[in-house]
């Protein structure tokens, strides 16, 4: 919506995303899970879990299905994963070269998917980072798998792999190590080669 990048504007449950922001109970908080529930002859309700972005607390809320929520607009900013130390993760904002520091509580699980120099979009409010936008897909290579079985080509046979970053994940018997591989970042499943 060009225009009204610094106003909070209300909108719909059902129009709430991941990578969104929302003030409630005078908090600010960015959505880093949806789930839109039909249960039968029930009512329809939205579940979300949000991260509140003054201490990184997690919580899960359960909205009704078009309930009014009072959306924040955020600052999409390209950045570069550069690497980790002892301080945390070091990313650098690739218009303005600014280094900065986020911590465990501020990436979740978004590390399973990113290797150094890899780019990302950071979400940031009131000048403060609140969350990584991943892309859909990563290429990753394995690192540790077992043995193929021979002749195996089921892929409903999976087996666990070991990939450079530490995640974890099933894969089909043919693959081995030293592969690149294609990763869903919405649950971390292998999709194809890379």
């Amino acid at each position: 919506m060009p225009g009204d990048h610094y106003k909070d504007t209300a909108m719909k449950s059902t129009d709430l995303r991941p990578g969104m922001a929302i003030k409630m109970d005078g908090n600010v908080y960015a959505i880093t899970q949806y789930t839109h529930v039909t249960p039968g002859n029930l009512r329809a309700f939205v579940q979300i879990k949000i991260k509140r972005v003054t201490d990184g607390q997690i919580l899960e809320k359960r909205l009704r299905s078009g309930e009014e929520v009072e959306s924040v607009s955020l600052d999409r900013r390209d950045c570069e994963y550069l690497y980790s130390d002892n301080t945390g993760y070091v990313f650098m904002d690739s218009q303005t070269y600014d280094q900065f520091t986020l911590q465990d509580s501020d990436v979740g699980n978004s590390m399973d998917y990113l290797k150094p120099n890899t780019a990302v979009t950071i979400l940031f409010t009131e000048g403060k980072p609140v969350l990584l936008e991943l892309p859909n897909t990563v290429d990753l290579q394995v690192t540790d798998t077992p043995p193929g079985i021979k002749g195996a080509t089921a892929t409903n046979q999976l087996k666990e792999a070991t990939m450079e970053t530490g995640l974890k994940t099933r894969v089909p018997p043919f693959i081995e190590i030293g592969e690149t591989l294609r990763i869903s970042t919405a649950d971390g499943s292998y999709l194809s080669r890379a």
